[in-house]
């Protein structure tokens, strides 16, 4: 079985690209901003690990060593409800000098990125910016991205943070040290591929040479049925269940074509498909390895035939079962969507943040781009429709929207994945290979896909250092689970929940939160009209709409508003002016 990617890799970076996304260059911003990063506190210490109760149940921790690839003052770690996953939180101090704040602010990312993104270089940095500005500045990295780890043990998370540092920045610096022809192109891109966290099946089955082990083939085969019955509902919605399980009997049946025995096979597996959506899993066990010996047997007697396209029938079909475990094995580790990261990820982040900072109002400020913006906007929708506070002072949305359906964003890209077959056969995009392999072909001769700056920063307005910097550190893999709820915002009514039965814009109207959302003119991800989609459900006493560009050449593509030569002259002192007004715990 085969993945779109290997066949189509312009497709897959196309797709990738549109997702968003080391030299100091201090010339490219004032002074002040420099200065705050030279502040004696941007060398803060922690002297010790601390282990905090700060809420709820969660164990959370600060850890004493920080990843060389962290360039925050602390880096802590939050738990999460009913997971494993320990988030990171990339934390800012403001100076000494800097104006006193009442409330803690928090930022986050967009799809498939890290705290990399808000802190490029020491003269190009969002979070030490607003950390200068008196704001203590907080960065969320959501489960699977940049050094949130998958540790149940929390003594281990120093080590497992310093692991992954040291795998990103080892893939970092292999993806620099590339120099890549058009003609290397495919060669390379199938590499990065290979060594990304997807695992790239061969087209053709690949004979092995070992003795036909029935009850082994039994075992596997029954293995792989219990994960269709336990994991496909949880993938996909109850139309669509029979999907994965009837691709993995297609790839079996294509081995029996032409035989026998191609009925026979049908006819047990379309029983045990009956059975696997039952998914009374605890009860049918016995009744899958029954169903499963069945099929082994016709294969088993396929073997003794003398029919030719049945010779080493036995190696292809051990092949075929290990090459689809491994997807679900795939589904099984990024097993998270939008939702996840809006009832789980986000709550335990702020109520962390609250518990170390304690503002009076027991409220903070928020900052969101792009995937983050719309996680802030669903959080005042599901608290509009709940009744309950967000518990946010003012939020600011960059380059979001809730609904895309009346723009022209590149992000229609994500349509052919709204597909759940091909969401299956891609069960994750490794998004950080993708743009890495493709950087080196958008930045030199002869530049077969230069289109892919121009997605994220518009002419002139990021030094291609940190353009580098960007594409090559701040990307991470994204589950299709994650892509399948995101494709619902190019649907009409915009972003749903994963029962697609809630809107998020619908609720927007109900909350008391201000908001100011920004959008850039050249921005082709999230334009405009797509931020303006979302800000005209919200009460007009309560939000600023602004966008920024102008005829002298200054325009702002989707990254330029966190980390262009220009935002900190444009954009991040208007963001200032805003939460300042809604700074005060009166």
């Amino acid at each position: 079985m085969g993945y779109p990617i290997q066949s189509d890799i312009r497709s897959a970076i196309q797709f990738a690209a549109v997702f968003r996304h080391n030299h100091h260059y201090r010339r490219l911003l004032p002074p002040a901003v420099i200065s705050y990063r030279n502040s004696p506190n941007c060398c803060f210490t922690v002297n010790s690990s601390l282990k905090i109760r700060g809420f709820s149940t969660n164990d959370v921790q600060k850890v004493s060593n920080k990843p060389s690839l962290c360039t925050a003052d602390e880096l802590h770690y939050v738990s999460v409800n009913n997971s494993d996953w320990k988030l990171a939180l990339w934390r800012y101090i403001p100076p000494p000098q800097a104006p006193r704040r009442n409330h803690p602010l928090l930022l986050l990312s967009g799809v498939g990125t890290n705290a990399i993104g808000y802190d490029l270089a020491p003269g190009s940095s969002f979070a030490r910016y607003m950390s200068g500005e008196g704001f203590d500045t907080w960065v969320l990295e959501f489960r699977g991205a940049g050094l949130s780890v998958q540790e149940s043990d929390s003594t281990n998370i120093e080590k497992s943070a310093n692991a992954v540092s040291e795998q990103m920045e080892a893939a970092a610096d292999n993806a620099t040290d590339k120099v890549l022809s058009a003609a290397q192109q495919s060669t390379d891109v199938q590499s990065s591929l290979e060594e990304s966290d997807i695992t790239v099946v061969k087209e053709e089955p690949i004979a092995i040479a070992t003795m036909w082990d029935e009850s082994r083939v039994v075992n596997q085969l029954t293995e792989t049925f219990m994960l269709l019955s336990e994991r496909v509902s949880g993938f996909l919605n109850e139309s669509q269940s029979r999907i994965m399980s009837a691709k993995l009997f297609d790839q079996i049946s294509k081995l029996l074509e032409d035989s026998f025995l191609y009925e026979r096979f049908n006819e047990t597996g379309g029983k045990l498909l009956s059975l696997l959506e039952s998914r009374q899993n605890s009860t049918v066990a016995d009744q899958v390895k029954d169903l499963s010996q069945k099929l082994v047997n016709i294969i088993e007697e396929g073997q003794r035939s003398v029919s030719p396209p049945l010779v080493d029938l036995h190696a292809r079909l051990t092949t075929t079962i290990e090459d689809f475990q491994k997807q679900l094995d795939l589904i099984v580790k990024y097993d998270w969507d939008f939702d996840h990261y809006l009832e789980d990820d986000v709550p335990a982040a702020m109520e962390y943040i609250k518990a170390q900072t304690a503002p009076n109002d027991g409220k903070l400020l928020a900052i969101g781009h792009s995937m983050g913006g719309i996680l802030l906007y669903a959080r005042l929708s599901q608290c509009g429709l709940e009744g309950r506070e967000p518990g946010l002072a003012a939020i600011v949305t960059l380059a979001s929207s809730l609904d895309y359906t009346s723009s022209k964003s590149a992000l229609k890209m994500l349509l052919p994945l709204a597909d759940p077959a091909q969401a299956l056969n891609v069960p994750v995009v490794p998004l950080g290979a993708l743009l890495a392999a493709a950087y080196p072909l958008s930045s030199r001769p002869p530049y077969v896909l230069s289109w892919l700056n121009d997605l994220i920063s518009a002419a002139d307005m990021m030094h291609p250092e940190l353009l580098k910097k960007l594409v090559l550190n701040n990307f991470c893999t994204i589950p299709a689970k994650l892509i399948l709820q995101l494709t619902t915002a190019f649907r009409e009514g915009g972003l749903r929940d994963r029962s697609g039965k809630i809107f998020y814009q619908d609720n927007l109207h109900k909350t008391n939160v201000p908001v100011l959302a920004v959008a850039g003119d050249k921005d082709i991800i999230c334009p405009p009209e797509a931020v303006y989609e979302t800000v005209k459900f919200i009460p007009k006493h309560l939000v600023t709409y602004k966008v920024l560009g102008d005829a002298n050449g200054q325009h702002y593509a989707h990254y330029d508003l966190v980390g262009g030569r220009m935002a900190a002259e444009h954009v991040y002192p208007c963001i200032i002016e805003f939460l300042s007004r809604y700074d005060d715990t009166r």
